[in-house]
């Protein structure tokens, strides 16, 4: 039986800046225990504060390098920053395969700063299914500035979108990512994008397939219309990072003045309730009368004795009346 925890202490200790008990708390949330519903009960009150900033884009673009060198950019203005870095699943443990120690040396004795791996568990769009709950604990935490790097998997990864106030889409010449923007719809998502290892041919060919393709995509859409930079940077010498930072603080100033900002975060709190609600639902119907009903309901529609809608009814109506 797992070992209860006092979480309104632990959420004191977190708080006051013990990187233990924020270690412990998104280990609660990863682990889903069955305290996690106190556990958001105690955070609520605390959250709503922090920037949210996500990184992507295509393997080898250099997020990790990227997301280092804006962790030291935050931290010269005083700002404590939270790192949420999400790897590939290892097939065999099912841990992150890449430590965060191992991508931040540099951070790692930085009591301002936080980095914590999350594996994905198999969970596609780049992102951990505990990542929006391991973001609140962060949040409430009290650091000001929270930067998701999500895997880099390519068209899937969009789903950052719904976590982040900014999303930095990053690209390096010479990888065809100007194309692969526009195939995999990242343009739509992109607040920022960032041209990394700009100090290579092809840097200026990048940027100016970028600016033509905000041109074609940008066109006829009513309401205000936020269009994206497009920054250079050589993060691996920390060139361009402050350019970086000015452009999402532009970003962030345009979004409150437009109202995004509440519209974004108000989504992405719609779409945490009804992921958990679906979460509960899914689990209800595995204890309805111990899974079978829904498994004899599924012998009837592969019998063709029955249609899956009137199945899926019948379904609801047995969590109706079971509640």
């Amino acid at each position: 039986m797992p070992r209860t925890v006092d979480v309104a202490d632990l959420v004191n200790r977190a708080r006051e800046g013990q990187p233990r008990a924020v270690a412990r708390l998104i280990s609660l949330v990863e682990d889903a225990s069955p305290q996690l519903a106190e556990v958001a009960r105690v955070l609520a009150p605390f959250t709503g504060r922090a920037q949210v900033i996500g990184l992507t884009g295509s393997p080898g673009v250099g997020k990790s390098t990227s997301t280092s060198a804006l962790v030291s950019a935050y931290r010269a203005q005083g700002k404590r920053v939270g790192v949420l870095a999400v790897d590939p699943s290892s097939p065999f443990s099912g841990g992150a395969l890449l430590g965060d120690r191992v991508r931040m040396q540099e951070h790692a004795t930085d009591p301002g700063v936080f980095i914590r791996s999350m594996a994905t568990r198999g969970h596609l769009g780049g992102l951990a299914w505990a990542t929006p709950q391991a973001l609140r604990v962060l949040d409430a935490a009290g650091f000001d500035v929270v930067l998701i790097e999500t895997v880099g998997v390519g068209q899937s990864e969009v789903e950052v979108v719904s976590l982040a106030d900014s999303t930095l889409v990053l690209l390096a010449p010479g990888m065809g990512d100007g194309i692969q923007a526009a195939k995999a719809g990242i343009l739509e998502v992109a607040d920022v994008f960032v041209v990394n290892k700009a100090d290579r041919d092809g840097a200026d060919a990048t940027v100016r397939d970028l600016k033509y393709m905000i041109s074609l995509g940008r066109r006829e859409i009513p309401g205000p219309l936020w269009r994206p930079s497009i920054v250079r940077t050589v993060a691996s010498k920390r060139e361009g990072l402050d350019e970086v930072v000015g452009a999402i603080a532009e970003h962030h100033s345009w979004m409150v003045e437009h109202g995004e900002l509440e519209q974004r975060r108000t989504h992405r709190a719609s779409t945490e309730v009804e992921a958990i609600a679906l979460g509960q639902l899914r689990s209800r119907l595995g204890d309805l009368h111990g899974g079978v009903a829904l498994e004899q309901l599924a012998k009837r529609v592969a019998a063709g004795e029955l249609d899956p809608y009137a199945a899926a009814g019948e379904l609801v109506d047995g969590l109706r009346s079971d509640a």
